[in-house]
């Protein structure tokens, strides 16, 4: 029976890289494993042929020669089944795609590459005015740095490096038992493949040592809670040479005594007094470039939106300005004296017995709680 094309297997392209194979790998391997389908057959044979094509296509060589030559290349050289030879066997396979979980990477990592640092993180709070104008602040972080007495080797300058007595190299061991292996790192030498015979004394053989460093952060104008401003290269030093990862500023706006943001939009409450609710006024109302009139018309209610148009916050991301809507609250007058009560008594009884037509909205209000109960009552 003729052997189906490996890269039609696994489902990937003839220009796929390792790491596109590999992850095409896992998903089939874990959807036909024998464990997930016992009793199956047909599952069985294709966790196989699965099998047989990852172990020649992630074989740099292997790949090569099927290349070119086909299954013909390869005849001979693949497992052709759990136990096959070339690549360790079931082992491997099952430590390929388990590895990550139990600690290891299936073996075939150099755990002496170059790998790159970590991502660092920070918090930023910040007061509404420096996010909606934009500013500069600077920022200590602590990170790992690469040691300048070692260079990041880890040993001491003048002594050397010898391979690893536990793990020969491999940075990792395996515990077997029968059917199943875990990996693991290494204890002896942390996963380097490498032990270090004197450590240096500044960084103790890490390689590393940490530092807080000062930097400067340019704060665009716009940002909010949740924006967040990479700096590239900022982050801890990279292992074996490899590069830094980044620092990733993460930006919070404190509470605003006055004002409320939404996106681009801001909001405040206006307190106004009800004459000047009953009767039309101005006022003078805050915005972020300084002090605005608005004018209040007459007979204006608890609630009422007015719009300042511009007034709000210009994106981060660019486009218009956002808008400032100020919602008035008219405030009942407190502490009165006894001379102010009685104006406020008369000016009750001017209004007349049936105030409807000066209490709109409570006539309207008082009326259908009266249809209400009279309908409880059918």
């Amino acid at each position: 029976m003729s052997k189906r094309d490996y890269y039609e297997v696994l489902g990937v392209e003839r220009g796929a890289d390792q790491k596109d194979i590999k992850k095409a790998y896992r998903r089939l391997a874990q959807k036909f494993h024998p464990d997930r389908n016992p009793g199956d057959d047909t599952s069985a044979e294709k966790f196989r042929e699965v099998s047989e094509a990852y172990e020649v296509l992630a074989d740099g060589e292997k790949r090569a020669a099927y290349d070119q030559f086909g299954h013909a290349g390869v005849d001979g050289q693949a497992g052709g089944g759990f136990g096959g030879a070339g690549a360790g066997g079931f082992s491997d396979i099952f430590g390929d795609v388990f590895g990550d979980i139990f600690g290891g990477g299936g073996g075939r990592r150099n755990p002496n590459a170059p790998q790159r640092g970590s991502d660092l993180r920070y918090n930023l709070e910040l007061d509404l005015e420096s996010a909606v104008a934009g500013t500069s602040v600077d920022i200590r972080v602590p990170r790992h740095i690469e040691c300048e007495r070692c260079d990041g080797d880890g040993a001491e300058p003048g002594s050397s490096k010898e391979t690893c007595p536990t793990c020969h190299g491999h940075g990792q061991v395996r515990m077997q038992q029968g059917f199943f292996a875990v990996q693991q790192t290494c204890p002896t030498c942390h996963g380097s493949g490498q032990h270090i015979k004197v450590p240096c004394h500044k960084c103790n053989g890490e390689g590393r040592v940490r530092e807080t460093r000062t930097l400067s952060v340019k704060i665009p104008a716009g940002v909010d809670s949740g924006d967040r401003i990479r700096l590239n290269g900022e982050g801890e030093a990279g292992i074996n040479g490899g590069p830094h990862g980044d620092l990733y500023v993460q930006v919070s706006i404190k509470p605003h005594h006055i004002f409320e943001r939404d996106g681009r939009h801001l909001q405040c409450e206006v307190p106004i007094n009800f004459v000047d609710a009953a009767l039309g006024g101005e006022l003078e109302v805050p915005t972020l470039d300084g002090r605005v009139k608005l004018k209040i018309p007459a007979e204006t209610q608890t609630g009422k939106l007015f719009r300042l148009r511009g007034k709000g916050v210009k994106p981060v991301r660019g486009g218009p300005a956002g808008d400032l809507l100020c919602r008035v609250v008219v405030e009942t007058p407190v502490k009165l004296d006894e001379e102010q009560k009685d104006l406020l008594r008369k000016f009750q009884e001017s209004l007349g017995g049936s105030n409807s037509q000066h209490s709109p909205k409570k006539s309207s209000f008082f009326d259908g709680v009266k249809k209400f109960f009279e309908d409880m009552k059918l």
